[in-house]
């Protein structure tokens, strides 16, 4: 039998016991002493190129003046779609009902009867109508 000196569990006695690997404690971070986070002076950081300036501006006012042309181009046309449609509407109703005019309001229009006995001749009728259309405006 063993030696009643020596405990069982002697040979397990030098072994760590971790219940989590994630429970270490990880090993201190030594830095170099020469690290520093910020230099003693931020002004040297502080430089722009003005030279870059005048080249982006000029390629951004292109830019803004070819989107504006294309914005414009591209509403003219949806535009001239959009009256083609309306045109062709109107065309079909005067298809179907000449002189129709769906904008316009539909005033009616006494037509003149002319007896046989009071018949003008062409140029009486033409005068007429001129007098007619010169009070008219």
């Amino acid at each position: 039998m063993p030696d009643q000196t020596e405990s069982q569990y002697a040979a397990a006695a030098q072994v760590p016991l971790i219940k989590s690997p994630g429970l270490r404690v990880p090993p201190p971070v030594h830095l170099p002493p020469d690290i520093h986070p910020l230099p003693d002076s931020v002004i040297p950081y502080f430089v722009y190129p003005f030279t870059l300036e005048p080249h982006i501006l000029t390629v951004e006012s292109s830019r803004r003046t070819t989107l504006a042309a294309h914005t414009a181009r591209r509403e003219a046309y949806l535009r001239a779609i959009e009256d083609e449609r309306e045109w062709r509407r109107k065309e079909a109703l005067r298809r179907v009902a000449p002189g129709f005019d769906p904008a316009a309001t539909l005033v009616p229009v006494r037509a003149e009867v002319q007896s046989e006995v009071n018949k003008m001749d062409v140029m009486d009728q033409l005068v007429d109508q001129l007098a007619r259309m010169e009070n008219g405006s």
